[in-house]
């Protein structure tokens, strides 16, 4: 996977205890749904929490997996890895 740290606009659902779980985001002009979601994880890097979230969707007609970050104190969403 390569690093790419994009902001991103995200649609999101929040559960009860105040998750964020991404339905889907626009990177590049395409519009791409989150189909399936591995594992959610939280890292602390330089005082920043983040959730980042493994996922898996179609794009551009093959199956790739890639890596969306989201930053708590900022309620920001990144692209990380594709």
């Amino acid at each position: 996977m390569k690093v790419i740290m994009d902001p991103i606009e995200m649609i999101a659902w929040f559960e009860i205890p105040g998750t964020p779980r991404p339905i889907r985001f626009r990177h590049g002009g395409s519009v791409v749904k989150v189909e399936m979601i591995h594992r959610i994880s939280e890292e602390k890097i330089a005082g920043n929490r983040m959730k980042v979230y493994e996922c898996q969707s179609e794009i551009h007609g093959q199956m790739r997996r890639f890596q969306l970050k989201y930053e708590l104190q900022t309620c920001k969403w990144f692209l990380w890895k594709i």
